[in-house]
C-alpha cells in the first residue's frame, strides 16, 4: 500500500534508525516509535510510513510493514523493518460523515427518481399536444434521453447500496459495471447537449443531420458500452469498501475496485474534464448571446431579464456544472463540499429537492406555450438569432 504523497509529515519530524550500511527487514518483534501529538483535527487520520529510495525517481514515502495505533496522545508506529519512518496526515471523511452522506444519496435518489419521472412526463406530454418547432421537439427529446439516464444512474445507485453486501463477487462485478455505465451515459448526455446548444447558437445556419435524434441516442446510449466493456474486460470492477478514520469499513459498493483506480480516473476524471470545459465555453457563449439581444431590446416581451437568468441558471446544471464539486473535495476542508456536491447531485445532476424542482420548473417556464402566438422563449432567441445572422450576410 502506497501512502498519498498529498498527505502531510506531523511536525516536519523524521525518525531514523539504522544498524551501519546493512539493510534489516522482517523483523519477528517489530520495532515501535511513538509520535506525540495533540488530539488530531477531525477529518485526519495518522499513518506510519518509512522512505522507500525505490519509489518513483526521488523515492517517496510507503506504508508497507508498518501497523498503525492510533491513541489520544500520540500515534503508535509498529514496523518490521529500519530505516527513515514519520507518521503522516491524511485528510479523510469521518465515520458519521460517511453514514450521512450515504443517508443523504439515499433519500436524494428516491427524490431524483420521482422528479425525473415528472420531467420525462412533460416533456413527452409537451412533443405529443403541442406542434412545436423541430428545433424545440429536438432539445426536448435531448433532455428525456439526459433525464432518463439519470433516472437509471439513481436506480443503479439505490440498487447497489442495498445489495452490494449480499452479492456474488461476479454480480457485484456487474452491478458495478452497470453503475459505472449509467454514469457515463450521463456525462455523454451532459456533452450532447452541450454539442446541441453549440450548434444552435454558434453554427446557426446550414445545419441539418438526417435521423440526428436518433444518431444522438446511438452514440449516448452506445458510446459508454465499449467503455464498460473495455474496462470489464481487464477486471476493473468489483467491491469497493468506505472505510472510517481507523481503517473500520463501514460501507461496501460496487464499483471500480481500488487496483483499478487509474479507469476511475481516466473513464470519469479525464472524461468528464473534457466535458466541463467544453460546456462552459459553449455556456459562455450562449450567455453572452443571449445578454446581447436583451440589450439589443431585439427580444424584449419576450425575454424578460428575470427570464434570461433563469434560463442561464437552467442551463449551467442542464450542462453538468454541479458535477464540477466533486474536484473540490480534496483535503480537510472538504467535508461541506462533499454535503453540497451530495444534495446536488445524489447522485444524478441538479435533480435532486430543490434542485429536482428548479429544472422542472424551469422546463415549464422555457417550452411551455402560453398563448399560441407565444412562443417559447429559447425558440424566440433561436429563430431571431437565426434571422439576424442571415440579414447580417
Amino acid at each position: 500500500q502506497e501512502a498519498n504523497q498529498t498527505e502531510q509529515v506531523l511536525h516536519n519530524t523524521v525518525v531514523g534508525i539504522t544498524v551501519g550500511e546493512s539493510s534489516i527487514s522482517g523483523l519477528q518483534d517489530p520495532v515501535q516509535l511513538t509520535f506525540a501529538h495533540r488530539e488530531l483535527p477531525q477529518g485526519v487520520t495518522p499513518q506510519c510510513v518509512f522512505w522507500d529510495p525505490s519509489k518513483g525517481r526521488a523515492g517517496g514515502w510507503r506504508s508497507s510493514g508498518c501497523v498503525t495505533q492510533p491513541g489520544d496522545k500520540g500515534t503508535v508506529c509498529s514496523c518490521d523493518h529500519l530505516t527513515f519512518f514519520t507518521l503522516l496526515l491524511n485528510p479523510a471523511v469521518d465515520g458519521s460523515t460517511v453514514k450521512a452522506l450515504m443517508a443523504v444519496a439515499t433519500a436524494g435518489c428516491g427524490v431524483a427518481m420521482a422528479f425525473s419521472i415528472f420531467t420525462m412526463a412533460f416533456c413527452i406530454f409537451l412533443r405529443c399536444r403541442f406542434r412545436l418547432e423541430d428545433t424545440v421537439r429536438t432539445n426536448l427529446g435531448l433532455h428525456v434521453n439526459l433525464v432518463g439516464s439519470l433516472f437509471l444512474l439513481n436506480l443503479a445507485f439505490l440498487l447497489n447500496s442495498g445489495l452490494s453486501d449480499r452479492t456474488h463477487p461476479s454480480t457485484c462485478a456487474v452491478l458495478g459495471g452497470l453503475t459505472h455505465y449509467c454514469l457515463l451515459c450521463c456525462f455523454t448526455w451532459t456533452a450532447l447537449e452541450g454539442c446541441q446548444l453549440y450548434l444552435l447558437f454558434v453554427k446557426v445556419l446550414g445545419i441539418y443531420i438526417q435521423h440526428y435524434l436518433a444518431k444522438l441516442c446511438l452514440l449516448g446510449w452506445g458510446f459508454p458500452v465499449l467503455v464498460v466493456g473495455v474496462a470489464g474486460a481487464i477486471g476493473s470492477y468489483g467491491e469497493y469498501s468506505i472505510q472510517t478514520l481507523d481503517h473500520q469499513v463501514i460501507a461496501h459498493l460496487c464499483w471500480i475496485t481500488s487496483k483499478h483506480l487509474l479507469v476511475h480516473y481516466i473513464t470519469n476524471c479525464g472524461y468528464f474534464g473534457l466535458i466541463f470545459l467544453f460546456n462552459m465555453a459553449v455556456f459562455g457563449v450562449v450567455t453572452h448571446k443571449s445578454c446581447s439581444l436583451q440589450g439589443t431590446g431585439a427580444v424584449q416581451g419576450y425575454h424578460k431579464p428575470w427570464k434570461v437568468a433563469l434560463v442561464a441558471a437552467g442551463l449551467f446544471c442542464l450542462l453538468g456544472a454541479t458535477w464540477a464539486l466533486a474536484f473540490l473535495t480534496y483535503g480537510i476542508s472538504s467535508t461541506a463540499v462533499l454535503y453540497l456536491f451530495t444534495i446536488l447531485n445524489s447522485p444524478s445532476v441538479c435533480l435532486f429537492f430543490p434542485a429536482g424542482i428548479f429544472i422542472f420548473i424551469w422546463l415549464v417556464v422555457l417550452y411551455y406555450p402560453k398563448t399560441k402566438e407565444t412562443p417559447s422563449s429559447l425558440s424566440y432567441i433561436i429563430r431571431h438569432d437565426k434571422t439576424t445572422t442571415a440579414s447580417q450576410d
